[in-house]
């Protein structure tokens, strides 16, 4: 195949800088919303919630920029 790269196109440079971050903060975000369920659905079920589904602190190195 010739040409450039899938990273070197314009849309390449799209989807790594762009598309891609956004669904890592997306994924981070329903991750932590299904987290937040889990204690909810706990709770209600008269369960003890499990030490895992405690909210976490965002460390530095989750930024994906702005």
């Amino acid at each position: 195949m010739s040409g450039p790269a899938f990273f070197q196109t314009h849309m390449g440079q799209r989807f790594y800088e762009g598309t891609m971050p956004q669904l890592v903060r997306e994924l981070r975000r329903l991750n932590d919303n299904l987290e937040r369920l889990v204690t909810v659905a706990e709770q209600l079920a008269g369960q003890k919630p499990a030490p895992s589904v405690e909210p976490r602190e965002p460390s530095p190195g989750d930024s994906e920029g702005p």
